[in-house]
């Protein structure tokens, strides 16, 4: 069997900015966990390495790919679920609510959002992809919490809202696939 593995590297930390959910980069820490990352994924010989589009997820694997002299491929598919349209304002001290209410019912969506069905979807998509494209290869992916999870989640039903809330800024998952099937999952981020 030939074993492929995916380390998906969840973006450091970002201060959030409202309207700029594309454009925001890494905080002075964030910069600084970045480094910690490229640390981790120095020695693992990454062949390839993906990013969601979102300058957080970008900023977060660049070190590591600058140092292997590896290109970042952006996939658009990979890029953060859209929780809200821009209308939609989650009200005070209710987001972790919203957000188990989108993890238990897959099919449910706030206002302009996507339901957790529509983001694991286009997500798992680009991993089956990646999977049969790069059989055999260490792969990084710059990405998110939530799509991260939710990825995880159409592979291993395990990975839900509390791995989610547990996850941290930045987080590095060591998946061993199979072919296609998920064999193992080794998170290799310390805090």
């Amino acid at each position: 069997m030939n074993q492929t593995v995916i380390y998906m590297v969840r973006h450091a930390e970002s201060k959030y900015i409202p309207g700029m959910e594309e454009a925001r980069g890494l905080s002075e820490k964030g910069m600084e966990d970045a480094l910690g990352v490229r640390d981790i994924l120095r020695t693992e010989e990454i062949d390839t390495f993906f990013s969601s589009p979102y300058q957080r997820a970008i900023q977060t694997v660049e070190p590591s790919a600058r140092e292997t002299g590896e290109d970042i491929i952006l996939i658009e598919d990979l890029k953060e679920r859209t929780l809200a349209g821009e209308d939609f304002h989650v009200p005070d001290g209710h987001f972790f609510s919203c957000k188990k209410q989108l993890y238990d019912d897959f099919h449910f969506a706030l206002p302009g959002g996507e339901s957790s069905s529509e983001a694991q979807y286009r997500g798992s998509q680009v991993i089956l992809k990646l999977l049969e494209e790069h059989r055999g290869k260490k792969i990084a992916i710059g990405t998110h919490g939530d799509i991260m999870t939710l990825i995880m989640n159409y592979f291993n039903r395990e990975y839900e809202f509390e791995f989610w809330r547990s996850t941290s800024m930045p987080d590095v998952y060591k998946l061993a696939f199979e072919d296609k099937e998920l064999k193992q999952v080794t998170r290799c981020w310390a805090e």
